[in-house]
């Protein structure tokens, strides 16, 4: 997608795997703090899955760009209440005119990536062996 700036992955609030692809023009301040971000996506799913039943969020427009969000359920195994948890696909991209196409377009390309992400990644523990996550950064830039 020529108009994607980054993709990521958010889990428990926090982005555990992200990749920049080129950086928003004229932005003169500095990133927010990556654990901000994780957990300003994870409060924002919270609140509406909470507020909304059976409703996820799919995306959110601010000026020129789009955050689009996938969410699904993994079942970790450093979580001892054996309940699955979300974890969160997102993508900023540049907005156009027809943004409902860009978020579908995205969502489909994203699709088998999550997918892919929840077969590979359930059942491991997120705490001691979170380091195998970061090989699916090679996946995440097919897209």
């Amino acid at each position: 997608m020529k108009d994607l700036y980054e993709i990521g992955i958010v889990f428990r609030g926090t982005i555990i795997l992200n990749h920049y692809f080129k950086e928003i023009p004229g932005k003169e301040k500095k990133e927010p703090h990556k654990d901000l971000k994780g957990a300003f996506i994870s409060a924002i799913n919270s609140f509406v899955s909470k507020t909304f039943t059976n409703t996820d969020l799919e995306y959110l427009e601010s000026g020129n760009f789009l955050f689009i969000f996938k969410i699904g359920q993994i079942k970790a195994k450093d979580n001892t209440t054996g309940s699955m948890e979300p974890v969160i696909f997102y993508g900023l991209i540049e907005k156009n005119k027809k943004p409902e196409k860009q978020v579908k377009l995205f969502l489909n390309k994203v699709n088998p990536l999550l997918k892919m992400f929840l077969k590979k990644y359930s059942n491991i523990n997120f705490t001691t062996d979170f380091y195998q996550i970061q090989d699916f950064e090679f996946e995440l830039l097919s897209i």
